[in-house]
């Protein structure tokens, strides 16, 4: 049994009174009458001599009883002083190793494996029915006993105004999908219906999104039924990862990443609609491709188009910037109720200005075809009604194309076809999608905490319930849901009211969608992911650490010139190499100190654990720094919390390598399950932990192959003698 404690944040030695009260509050016994810390009423002593030899060793305590060794000496307070910095340990050892004494935890624990266990599937079923984990798995049981009236009329405002919104952007995004209109409407009803039950965050909008869009566009290649099945596939992946807690992948993607992708993906999209603002073909497999494919058809403009474009880009942005203005004073309360009424109606209008210019834009239209001379181009037929609800197509039937109406024919595909079609898209997709979710849900949850599994299980059955509607993918939508939060959404109910407003424009108003100018539709995407651009980070990540603006320049480098799929994949590489790459060369910091003594030695202290990727650099440095010194080497392994198979293998080569030329190595404070990997290979380390048994090992007539561990012990049963032992410092405490 080992007890740890940590002591250096005080900076007060260790007292015998402290070392009595802690193993009076272990045995609830007072130390004065506790038998086995009265010499005269051991029933166990060990003894170890430092001259190269061990002595005796007694017999170790019963069951019940525990065997505390102690040992105080005089500590050199200098040297001591030079370790406090970083070694803040002392341990206390009492050896309960062996087969046949064990300590009082490892009774109760044996107690515990003779009684009867439940089977795992009653285990299951008792922790899925409880109430605590139907509330985690099922929110809307938390809240909807709480809903009143207060909370239905700011959902419904909510509901409403981002409703407005939700219509024109899913129209819009259909257009970088390559799908027809209605399909970004299919897609914008049914997940925010699924959210409303399993949704953690109220102000999260499921929706198309332009990272979304763009992804599926990558992968399915403008066609309906592919990118119907990625829909459904990504979402039974979903699902499929926060059953197994796999949300923490989202880790490995680092922030700088993540802004040079949301970057890249802002200017690809803003690039794949300008080609509706210019009337010119665009189509091209990446960013500079699309450029070079408009400016060399750049001689067909549409005139009229383009100036409809972008008038509508600039009346969205003012109104974007006019809706920030306030009249009166900054304080609500001292504002008069006619600004109050000015400043909400600034507001609104800020808020639904995507749906103002369509509205205002489609009249124009309208009034330009009903006279015959309509310039611009329009989103076309839209079909009326819902959606029939079905599985989504595992397979493309064949289907001849027609030459006369210009339409290519369709080749058969099966649904492994599909599958290898959509390739490594079905992990990047749902990885993506887990960070623009978790991205939306932090920067609304203040002091909430964010269930990744339970965001995961929404998203992916929010996503199997769009492809049973023919919808695509979609995800919660950061500039949407800050307009949700904007508009005093309460709860996640707003997510219904949403959901109506779609379906109500699906079945009444597709008739009216005909003659919405594709400008439009272009213009009110590229406002909105212009600021997606992740600028702003910039000045912050050069004054904190410049380093970190490589691998997010990096991505969004790669993410622009190479097609998307392959950038990200080699911008998220690229980054866990950078990271190995620091991991593989720890700070390795060299002292030569001296005892009270006057005997020197070398400390080496590495800041991190051992592991494969930088266990060869530090075994370099500590074989450099040794064979210039005949001085005693002292490892200070404080830092070193963890290490592997590869570490132990490396640092039991070097330990020989040291033997040989006869100089000491010690290692300083390692932490017991470090020394229990190297155990493994049968490493013979001399392990101190603190300094009276550092300066015992640093005499030079200490013996160097003297094995005294504690750890490996071999006690037959009431003998005084005792075999290989590593270290005698394990048996001292610290002062």
């Amino acid at each position: 049994m080992r007890i740890a404690q940590k002591c250096g944040r005080n900076k007060q030695p260790i007292s015998r009174f402290h070392i009595d009260a802690a193993i009076s509050a272990r045995h609830s016994t007072p130390v004065a009458q506790h038998p086995a810390l009265s010499v005269s009423r051991q029933r166990a002593k060990l003894t170890v001599a430092v001259s190269g030899q061990v002595k005796k060793c007694a017999t170790m305590s019963t069951l019940e009883n525990e065997v505390t060794f102690r040992k105080q000496a005089e500590v050199n307070q200098n040297l001591e002083a030079q370790f406090r910095s970083s070694s803040t340990d002392f341990i206390l050892l009492t050896d309960h190793r062996t087969s046949k004494y064990k300590s009082l935890e490892q009774l109760e624990a044996a107690k515990q494996e003779n009684e009867p266990a439940p089977s795992c599937c009653a285990n299951y079923l008792r922790n899925t029915f409880r109430m605590k984990t139907l509330k985690k798995r099922l929110p809307i049981i938390g809240w909807l006993p709480k809903y009143n009236k207060a909370d239905a009329f700011g959902d419904i405002i909510a509901g409403f105004t981002v409703g407005l919104t939700v219509i024109p952007q899913g129209l819009a995004y259909s257009g970088v999908v390559g799908l027809p209109a209605e399909s970004g409407l299919y897609g914008s009803f049914l997940g925010c219906f699924v959210y409303v039950l399993l949704g953690t965050c109220k102000d999260n909008t499921i929706g198309s999104t332009a990272v979304a869009s763009l992804m599926t566009f990558q992968f399915a290649r403008g066609s309906w039924a592919r990118s119907v099945l990625l829909t459904f596939l990504t979402g039974v992946i979903e699902i499929l990862m926060a059953i197994f807690k796999l949300g923490s992948l989202v880790e490995f993607v680092s922030g700088p990443v993540s802004a040079g992708f949301t970057s890249a993906v802002s200017l690809i999209v803003l690039t794949s609609q300008m080609k509706y603002i210019l009337g010119v073909n665009g189509d091209g497999a990446s960013f500079l491709e699309s450029w070079i494919n408009m400016i060399s058809d750049i001689k067909n403009i549409r005139i009229w188009d383009s100036c409809l474009g972008f008038g509508c880009l600039a009346l969205l942005l003012i109104i974007r910037s006019l809706s920030r203005f306030r009249i009166g004073p900054k304080e609500k309360s001292e504002r008069s109720q006619l600004q109050r009424v000015i400043n909400e109606v600034i507001k609104f209008l800020g808020v639904t200005r995507n749906a103002s210019v369509v509205i205002g834009a489609t009249l124009i239209a309208m009034y330009l075809e009903g006279n015959g001379s309509n310039p611009f181009v329009l989103t076309g037929y839209i079909p009326p009604g819902l959606p029939t609800i079905s599985l989504p197509k595992f397979s493309i039937e064949a289907q001849p194309g027609n030459a006369t109406a210009g339409i290519p024919a369709v080749p058969g595909e099966s649904f492994f076809e599909m599958v290898h079609t959509l390739g490594y898209g079905l992990i990047i997709v749902p990885i993506i999608a887990l960070l623009e979710n978790v991205s939306v849900c932090k920067a609304f949850a203040k002091d909430r905490q964010i269930d990744i599994s339970q965001e995961l299980f929404a998203t992916g059955v929010a996503n199997i319930a769009n492809s049973m509607v023919s919808g695509y993918r979609s995800n919660g939508g950061l500039a949407r849901s800050a307009v949700n939060n904007a508009s005093g959404c309460r709860t996640n109910m707003s997510n219904l009211y949403i959901g109506m407003i779609v379906v109500m424009s699906i079945s009444y108003l597709t008739e009216y969608f005909y003659f919405i100018p594709k400008a439009v539709l272009a213009s009110i995407i590229i406002s909105a992911v212009v600021f997606q651009m992740q600028y702003q980070c910039v000045m912050p990540m050069w004054r904190s650490k410049r380093s970190d603006l490589v691998p997010g320049v990096f991505a969004f480098i790669t993410c622009l010139v190479l097609p998307l799929e392959i950038g990200i994949t080699v911008a998220i590489g690229a980054n866990q190499l950078y990271i190995l790459y620091h991991s593989a060369r720890p700070k390795v910091t060299l002292e030569q100190l001296e005892t009270e003594q006057g005997i020197k030695f070398v400390k080496i202290t590495p800041d991190r654990c051992l592991i494969f990727p930088s266990v060869e650099f530090v075994r370099n440095m500590v074989l450099k720094s040794g064979s210039k010194t005949t001085l005693p080497v002292v490892i200070d392994c404080t830092y070193i919390y963890a290490a592997d198979f590869t570490a132990a293998k490396v640092i039991s080569s070097m330990v020989d390598d040291f033997r040989r030329r006869q100089q000491k190595i010690i290692f300083f404070n390692l932490k017991p399950s470090v020394v229990s990997i190297f155990e493994g290979l049968k490493t013979k380390l001399v392990l101190c932990y603190n300094m009276h048994a550092l300066n015992q090992e640093l005499l030079p007539n200490s013996t160097e192959n003297l094995s005294r561990s504690v750890d490996s012990l071999d006690i037959e049963g009431g003998t005084s003698e005792c075999v290989s032992m590593t270290s005698t410092s394990t048996l001292s405490l610290a002062k």
